[in-house]
């Protein structure tokens, strides 16, 4: 259960939820885009920090003023082992809705519905993900059902939507006025995107913009020009009340890292906790936090299926030496089910069974 000091962000959190849902929603479109934008960033810092003082953690500097921003709040949730809740794949959405949405505060950029309704949606699945998975609680247990769909005809592919968007920019940029500057836009959010998943956080320069449009002009496809954006994938399940949309690398495509405090660069650009420090705890360190023997704790796990998890545990080879570990989280797991699990049956069920002697 939540204090009232992560209560108070979590509820306020939940307010520019609704709003922005809301604003998608609307039927006229003066400000939409940009309010929906500006109030999904806000939840998501607003719960990332509920979730950071939910679990001991801290949200202002010694001696700062304000609270830490956006950017610090993901990276901590990426990367400090005691408030670790987002995977790669999750900051990955949250750094794309935060570039979008600092061009849309401070400058003009133009999406299309497609790619409004995908990153509101993928947005939407992040935050009930975390709020099941970290705090709990179910999105629909605050809010209506009816509100959490944005969209009853969802892209079902992002590389099938972009090149559609691209086919009209490609249209675009061969006409003149004002058709040409709506172009000038869209290839906008296009390099923000594509600068982002770069490491870097920058809006591109009238040179930049310049220098696409010609390439657009000369046939170019949109894969060569943000190979950055052609390297996401999304997966889409569900339908109606339960759809779900998540944003991810392909396999295989790395991750720049980079050393903190380096100018502009994004979230997922600089370098995460050594995984030594996340996965903590050895079997015996297990059984010593837990008042177990090593082989029971063993049993637990196994019946626990915690070692089909990465959140719990992960081999980790250092040299030629593989080293069994486990997080955190594993620990507060085997804690959580111990008054209500019968570990004597669990023994039975799991310890190594002894050869037969020859007779």
């Amino acid at each position: 259960m939540m204090k009232k000091q992560p209560r108070m962000f979590f509820d306020r959190s939940l307010d520019s939820l609704v709003l922005a849902v809301d604003h998608f929603n609307r039927p006229w479109d003066r400000g939409r885009k940009e309010s929906v934008l500006i109030l999904l960033d806000r939840a998501f810092e607003l719960l990332l920090k509920a979730i950071i003082l939910h679990r001991g953690g801290k949200i202002r500097e010694p001696y700062a003023k304000e609270t830490i921003g956006f950017d610090k709040c993901v990276r901590k949730c990426l990367t400090d082992a005691k408030v670790k809740c987002l995977t790669e794949d999750q900051a990955l959405t949250l750094q794309i809705i935060n570039s979008v949405r600092d061009a849309a505060q401070h400058d003009i950029v133009e999406l299309s519905e497609h790619q409004l309704y995908l990153y509101a949606q993928a947005g939407l699945t992040v935050y009930r993900d975390l709020l099941d998975e970290v705090l709990g609680e179910s999105l629909s247990a605050h809010v209506p059902e009816r509100v959490l769909p944005v969209s009853a005809g969802p892209p079902r592919d992002l590389h099938t939507m972009v090149e559609t968007d691209f086919a009209e920019i490609r249209r675009q940029a061969r006409a003149h006025s004002r058709q040409q500057l709506e172009a000038r836009a869209k290839l906008k959010s296009l390099a923000i995107i594509e600068a982002s998943l770069g490491g870097v956080r920058s809006q591109p320069s009238e040179l930049e913009i310049n220098a696409l449009l010609k390439r657009v002009r000369g046939g170019e496809g949109w894969a060569n020009l943000f190979p950055g954006v052609a390297s996401l994938a999304t997966s889409v399940e569900g339908s109606g009340l339960s759809v779900s949309v998540r944003i991810a690398k392909k396999e295989g495509e790395a991750v720049t890292l980079v050393p903190e405090g380096t100018p502009g660069a994004t979230v997922l650009a600089v370098k995460r906790v050594n995984e030594l420090d996340y996965y903590s705890l050895g079997l015996h360190g297990l059984a010593t936090k837990t008042g177990l023997s090593a082989p029971r704790v063993l049993a637990l796990v196994q019946h626990l299926k915690l070692q089909e998890s990465e959140d719990y545990y992960k081999e980790l080879k250092v040299g030629r030496t593989s080293h069994k570990r486990y997080s955190p989280k594993a620990l507060d797991k085997v804690r959580e089910v111990l008054p209500t699990v019968d570990i004597e049956a669990v023994w039975a069920a799991h310890r190594p069974r002894q050869r037969k002697r020859r007779a």
